[in-house]
């Protein structure tokens, strides 16, 4: 994933088309042969890189005996919807890593945001959002800044929309000292992340310093629950000039691990948000 830009539908699409044909015990070469296609398109399409047609869902599916007609439209809803623009029109232009992360929290059942040194970004206020990024991209352009503080505070809408996700918010007691923008800004900051503490579908938690080291300490990151069977878990840490989406069993083990540990040694919600109101009061204006 890493560097291409896949939609949700499209890895779906990839994932069923790929356990369609081992389950039809048949290799990519046998597949393209009935196909008449190379062996290169059906690895495309298995892997998402490559769009897939509704006249190659229909065949795939005659050459695999699938005979189950809802079975045949799901893989058709799929992969019309794979092929369909979606929210790139109405966010305009952005990069694919930012992409795939709206993607994820547009379809996520559930959120678990871990973060050490600052506020989670769907609890950021827009002054707080414009500063963080400055000081962390220092070379950005004032457009392109202006852009990704509009996408971050258009993606916190997803909080508050008819059906939101579960999204459980870590926050490191250091995030709650580290000024950015200004005592002015750092007030407001707490103040919505109280707030926001107050959604019925949002849960705030503070790891406090008496923790000492904990598991993830060093490592934030985001778990994005999608709430199907079909599409497993996805992982997102941010690295300086890139993020990663992590996928493997393994990877998701570990990260689903971790939210259990940090939700054990955090303060509850309550003693969170006293907490939090507590470091707020700090910032004089």
């Amino acid at each position: 994933m890493p560097g291409t830009y896949l939609t949700l539908r499209q890895r779906q699409l990839a994932r069923h088309l790929r356990e369609l044909r081992h389950a039809a015990e048949m290799t990519v070469e046998q597949v393209a042969q009935e196909l008449l296609c190379s062996p290169a398109k059906i690895s495309r399409m298995e892997t998402g890189q490559r769009g897939v047609s509704l006249r190659d869902v229909r065949d795939l599916c005659r050459i695999y005996g699938i005979s189950d007609e809802a079975v045949v439209a799901k893989l058709m809803t799929l992969a019309r919807e794979a092929r369909q623009p979606g929210f790139k029109q109405e966010w305009g232009k952005v990069s694919d890593s930012l992409s795939t992360h709206i993607d994820l929290e547009s379809a996520a059942k559930s959120i678990s945001e871990f973060q050490t040194a600052y506020i989670p970004s769907l609890l950021q206020t827009e002054d707080y959002a414009r500063a963080l990024i400055r000081r962390m991209l220092p070379r950005i352009s004032p457009e392109t800044l202006d852009r990704r503080v509009e996408a971050r505070v258009k993606r916190q809408k997803r909080l508050t929309e008819p059906e939101p996700p579960r999204y459980w918010a870590f926050i490191d007691e250091a995030a709650l000292h580290r000024v950015v923008g200004g005592a002015k800004t750092m007030r407001a900051q707490l103040e919505r992340v109280v707030e926001a503490a107050d959604l019925p579908n949002v849960t705030v938690q503070v790891i406090p310093f008496s923790v000492g080291a904990y598991m993830c300490a060093d490592n934030p990151f985001v778990f994005f629950d999608i709430g199907d069977p079909t599409t497993p878990a996805v992982v997102y840490v941010e690295l300086l000039i890139r993020g990663e989406y992590l996928e493997k069993a393994e990877e998701i083990a570990g990260y689903r691990e971790a939210v259990d540990r940090i939700r054990a040694v955090g303060l509850d919600p309550q003693a969170s948000a006293d907490r939090i109101a507590e470091a707020s009061r700090a910032y004089l204006d």
